[in-house]
């Protein structure tokens, strides 16, 4: 895999993400920087000089021991040694430290520490680290006629500085992190806010309460956003008026040519005049259905098995055998009377061409499917998508007698696209055509 694959999948996807992997990067690289140069110089240097100390007051015990004639002497260096370096002295007479002692691996303050005691002490010597909870480092010197154990308080091998950088480093991370974040989200919440209306105002759903707030840059986005939305409506409204003109002016000359028809005899021409006129009517019907699209309608709240009920029992007058199933309530914000004629009209296609139709409708995932099969004839794969196409009849696998101006299914994808969804056509397990229309939940 490319290295600049395998970085696009392991980065942060969202804004948000990305804008505090940019704060927080140069913050991580300062802070290693910081912590090099504060172990390589400040906690070398310091913990060499306590060393130092340590090794040089134990050197200075020993030579006060051995100029001491007495045993009383002796307690009295032990004493004093302890009151003024804390260290606290134990002698073993007759006893030797092992030619071998085993290795205390506990890192570089071992090794600074035995440095410092082979550079003041020069004696033999063996280091005794303490266990967990312990406060004393243990430190024994071969002497002439024993072993010197000096107990070493752990606070006067390790600086108290160290902690307070580790602490003032995480807890300065964590507040400049946090402060980070509550910004980046702030001006995240803008852009997020505006895909959000984008989506809904695309879903067909109106965004009353957006206004423009964020940076500059969000803020010319949005106002971008608010005037195309102005242009789309302003639009709408005026093909709406224009239609409702055409459809008063193609319907006028259509019904006084009717009542012409109608004051003429009986005869076969009148007829097929007759005829030719109905068959006017409704080409300008579905002419003007497919044009006018969802109009002004507005999304309301609507219960899906409901409306579905409705579409069936109105298809069922016509004399179309169809059976429903809707799994529970389905609540969701659409243009009834839009989404009334996208179904019917895809019930309609499928009862003209199959004997029987079936209509589901059930959520799957963050969409509502809703099923139209038939057992008809059905589409070749081929061919499915051209059938979307205004005014296309695919004749040669339907019936050429029947069918309308090629607007149904159309205007069916028209609608559903205006909601946000999508309309495809497949196979149906009932051996015909499956319609399968998607709206967001």
């Amino acid at each position: 895999m490319p290295v600049t694959r395998w970085l696009k999948r392991i980065l942060p996807h969202t804004m948000l993400g990305r804008s505090l992997l940019i704060i927080i990067m140069p913050l991580l690289l300062l802070q290693v920087i910081s912590t090099w140069v504060f172990y390589d110089r400040h906690w070398y240097t310091m913990t060499k000089r306590l060393a130092l100390g340590v090794a040089g007051d134990i050197a200075m015990a020993i030579d006060q021991r051995g100029l001491a004639r007495t045993d009383a002497e002796r307690e009295q260096v032990a004493v004093l040694t302890q009151w003024h370096t804390e260290l606290r002295l134990d002698f073993h007479k007759g006893e030797i430290l092992p030619n071998q002692p085993p290795v205390d691996l506990v890192g570089s303050l071992d090794d600074i520490l035995r440095d410092s005691i082979r550079e003041r002490v020069r004696r033999p010597f063996h280091i005794i680290w303490p266990e967990s909870g312990e406060r004393e480092v243990g430190v024994q010197v071969q002497l002439a006629d024993g072993v010197l154990d000096v107990s070493v308080p752990r606070q006067r091998l390790f600086s108290s500085t160290t902690y307070i950088f580790i602490l003032w480093m995480v807890g300065s991370s964590l507040v400049l992190f946090a402060v980070a974040t509550i910004f980046m989200r702030n001006q995240v919440r803008p852009i997020r806010r505006l895909a959000i209306a984008a989506d809904r105002f695309g879903k067909g759903r109106d965004v009353p309460d957006f206004r423009l707030e964020g940076a500059v840059e969000v803020r010319q986005a949005a106002a971008a956003f608010l005037e195309m939305r102005d242009r789309i409506r302003r639009q709408l409204q005026q093909r709406t008026d224009m239609l409702s003109g055409v459809s008063h002016d193609l319907r006028t000359p259509l019904t006084r040519m009717k009542l012409q028809l109608a004051m003429l005899g009986p005869s076969s021409e009148v007829d097929d005049l007759k005829a030719d006129v109905v068959e006017m009517e409704k080409m300008v019907e579905g002419y003007l259905a497919f044009a006018r699209g969802e109009g002004g309608e507005t999304p309301v709240p609507t219960e899906l098995s409901e409306l579905l009920a409705d579409v069936v029992s109105a298809a069922r007058r016509e004399g179309t055998k169809v059976e429903l199933a809707v799994e529970g309530a389905i609540h969701l914000p659409v243009r009834p009377q839009a989404l009334r004629r996208s179904i019917g009209n895809l019930i309609a296609n499928a009862g003209r061409y199959g004997k029987r139709v079936w209509v589901s409708a059930a959520r799957r995932a963050d969409a509502v499917e809703i099923l139209v099969d038939d057992d008809g004839p059905g589409i070749p794969p081929e061919q499915r998508e051209d059938v979307f196409r205004p005014f296309f009849r695919l004749e040669s696998s339907r019936n050429p007698e029947t069918g309308g101006v090629g607007l149904g299914l159309t205007i069916a994808r028209d609608v559903l696209r205006g909601h946000g969804g999508e309309l495809t056509l497949d196979d149906s397990p009932r051996g015909g055509l499956r319609a399968c229309a998607r709206l967001p939940a």
